[in-house]
Formats: C-alpha cells, sequence, structure tokens
C-alpha cells in the first residue's frame, strides 16, 4: 500500500486479489479440456513464521547469514530464494518432493492437494523435511501463498501445450531415422501444461520499463547450483 515500497501496486482491486485473497483457482488438465482446481492459499492463517523460517533454512543463509538477511528487502532476491525452498530437490530443506511418474501409494498423490497451509504445516510437523509429493500446480500454489504471506503480490499462471526447450536454441527438436521413425534422442519435450508464478514488485535494476509482473518458477526442472 506504501507507494515507497518496490512492491507497491496502485490498483485497489488488484491488492485485493493479489494480495488478500485466500482462494483461488488453478487451471490444469490440457488445452482441450481445461480443469479448474479450487486452491486454499491460507496466506493469513498463521504461517508467517513458517515463511521466515523458510529463509532461515535456505542454502543462501547459510552460506552467508549476514549477506542474506541484508537483502531481504528485495523482492528480487526474495523470490529467487522462496522459489528454491518451495521444491526439496536440491537438499536444501525445501518444502516440496516432486514426482511425475510411478506409484504414489506411500505417501500423497499431487492430485489430492487442494491447499498450501495442511502442506506447509506439514512441512513444519515433520522437522522441515520435505512433503510426498508435489507437481507444478501444488509448487505454485503454496509459492504463492508463502510470497503472499511476506507481502509480495502474486498470482498464478496456467500455459498449456507448454513447450521445454532443454538445449536453449530457441525449438523443440524432434530426430528422425531415413525411414521416418522417431529416434528418442531429444530432451526437449512439451507438456500438456505447466503452473508458475508472477510477482509484482518494480526492477530498478533493469529500468522502469520492466517493473511489474515478474516470472518465477518453483518447479525443480535441474539442479539450481545452490
Amino acid at each position: 500500500w506504501f507507494s515507497g515500497d518496490d512492491v507497491y501496486m496502485s490498483n485497489e482491486n488488484e491488492r485485493q486479489e493479489y494480495v488478500l485473497n485466500e482462494n483461488g483457482i488453478i487451471f490444469v488438465g490440457n488445452a482441450r479440456y481445461i480443469e479448474a482446481r479450487g486452491w486454499f492459499y491460507g496466506q493469513f492463517q498463521d504461517l508467517l513464521n513458517i515463511c521466515l523460517t523458510m529463509l532461515d533454512l535456505s542454502l543462501y543463509y547459510r552460506q552467508d547469514p549476514a549477506m542474506d538477511v541484508s537483502r531481504r528487502g528485495d523482492p528480487k532476491y526474495v523470490g529467487r530464494v522462496i522459489s528454491s525452498m518451495i521444491n526439496g530437490n536440491d537438499n536444501d530443506n525445501g518444502v516440496l518432493l516432486g514426482k511425475w511418474q510411478g506409484s504414489f501409494h506411500s505417501h500423497e498423490n499431487p492430485s489430492r492437494w487442494d491447499g498450501s497451509v495442511v502442506i506447509l504445516k506439514k512441512w513444519r510437523q515433520d522437522n522441515y523435511r520435505p512433503v510426498q509429493y508435489g507437481q507444478c500446480w501444488v509448487f505454485a500454489g503454496v509459492m504463492c501463498t508463502v510470497l503472499r504471506c511476506l507481502g509480495i503480490p502474486t498470482r498464478l499462471v496456467s500455459n498449456f501445450n507448454s513447450a521445454h526447450d532443454v538445449d536453449r536454441n530457441l525449438s523443440i527438436d524432434k530426430y528422425y531415422d531415413s525411414s521416418g521413425r522417431s529416434l528418442n534422442i531429444s530432451k526437449d519435450s512439451t507438456w500438456d501444461y505447466h503452473v508458475w508464478n508472477e510477482s509484482w514488485f518494480v526492477r530498478p535494476d533493469l529500468g522502469r520499463s520492466y517493473s511489474g509482473w515478474q516470472v518465477l518458477d518453483a518447479t525443480p526442472q535441474e539442479q539450481s547450483r545452490g
């Protein structure tokens, strides 16, 4: 609400939606059948200490506590730390362990989650061991909760026929032999859908034209190099 903040959002309707609203809808499925999942963010449900502990458990804090604390007023930095801590795939006490195939019988199937509060409180109750399991919309839902709780306006974005360009050549590569048979040698892929977050803050490092919604993605696709 304060115009001098890096996360200042001038539109009152947007503040109600992207800061204060504890309930939302996450769109999943595929381009021909889009499903709307209800999600309880619950950012005001006694989660602040859990979210602050998340910052203290991060590799960023453990590597340089003084530097980390000094940068916690910077939403760019906080967003990066939280995006790494929402998933536990870097062995950093993250909140959720990702799993996309195989059996889920011994733990929670990702499709059964319908809110962030129970996940975050289970993470604390289990002594900050990753909760099993999460997939992209679960990571995004929990990240939205944490960032809103810390005062950063945040929303979810769903993309259908989501291209994953692993080798960064701006194309999805498919290979065939001389007979036209598909060769399974490309690591590129196209997913039915993918869900990530956008947070609202200014970018003094890039210039005013880059201020506004900033992309953050907590789904673990590769190691984050710490």
